[in-house]
């Protein structure tokens, strides 16, 4: 089963590129055709490349890797948090700010500072504190909050990127090829492919293109998520039917004895005896009983005939 299909990207206009004039050269081999000054994009290829990154994206986080979503175009902003939060996963929809990879330990320095603020505000300190103390706290926190707050439970640099637009983020896609991070990116005809590991391309501009494909993205996410969890229930049942197996062993070796057993067996193997010997018992009194009943009347008899012999 395929992961995308031609009619999904049609209907969400995948395939219309920009202007014939704005374009870069490296992307005539994703263009399939010119119409009305607009490049027409090669959606066959589309969904080849969809499902190569698919792939990609659910190996990463199968390997405990994370996925860093990018799109911080007016286009992208709203399906970027909403996949990137539906599958678990961190995201940077305002602005990039440089150094957000290659200088990581500062970014997490501002971090803290946000969560700080957040802490303080839980526990009602802004409550005690002078009004414009904390109008200039929450503006502060406000502003963390609007460019960290999509990456602040984000411990490590991720396993890869997924980009809309590689124009818009270039100083992103640098700070991710300088450290060795793959790039998964929608491409669109006036963008450079070399820049990106693992091409899409696409219209990168409308907004149902750039939820569709995100969406995807994040399927790939929480089919790993799906595919680990499912590996965990096995394992443990596993573990759970070893450990039956091993109590029944232990039980079967705390048993009997052997010669007990034995034992055990000839006594029952006795016991039906014993009762068909006191049952055949019990019928031969029965009949004997019956037999002297029959028999007395006859002895009575004769004992008197003989009488009556003697007295004549």
């Amino acid at each position: 089963m395929s992961v995308i299909s031609m009619k999904q990207l049609l209907e969400a206009g995948v395939h219309f590129g920009h202007q014939t004039r704005r374009w870069n050269p490296k992307m005539a081999e994703y263009i399939f055709t010119e119409r009305n000054g607009i490049y027409i994009i090669d959606l066959q290829k589309t969904v080849k490349k969809i499902e190569e990154a698919y792939f990609f994206v659910r190996e990463v986080v199968m390997n405990g890797d994370s996925i860093l979503f990018v799109g911080t175009k007016k286009q992208a902003q709203d399906s970027i948090r909403e996949e990137a939060l539906r599958c678990g996963q961190f995201y940077v929809n305002a602005r990039w700010l440089g150094g957000m990879l290659t200088n990581f330990r500062t970014i997490r320095q501002r971090i803290e500072r946000l969560k700080q603020l957040e802490a303080m505000e839980e526990n009602g300190l802004f409550e005690v504190l002078p009004k414009k103390e904390v109008i200039k706290l929450r503006g502060e926190k406000e502003k963390l909050e609007k460019y960290l707050g999509g990456i602040k439970d984000m411990n490590k640099l991720p396993g890869a990127l997924f980009v809309v637009d590689p124009r818009k983020e270039r100083i992103a896609i640098l700070e991710a090829r300088k450290l060795g991070i793959p790039v998964v990116a929608i491409v669109d005809t006036n963008c450079d492919p070399d820049e990106v590991d693992y091409v899409i391309p696409g219209n990168d501009d409308a907004i149902r293109a750039v939820r569709l494909i995100a969406s995807k993205i994040a399927d790939a996410v929480i089919e790993a998520n799906q595919g680990e969890q499912f590996s965990t229930e096995e394992a443990e049942a596993e573990a759970e039917a070893k450990a039956d197996a091993t109590a029944e062993a232990e039980t079967a070796g705390k048993g009997l004895p052997a010669e007990t057993v034995t034992e055990a067996a000839a006594e029952i193997a006795e016991e039906p005896a014993a009762d068909v010997a006191a049952e055949t018992a019990a019928e031969t009194v029965a009949e004997t009983a019956a037999e002297t009943a029959m028999e007395a009347p006859e002895e009575a008899a004769a004992e008197a005939e003989a009488a009556e012999t003697s007295a004549e």
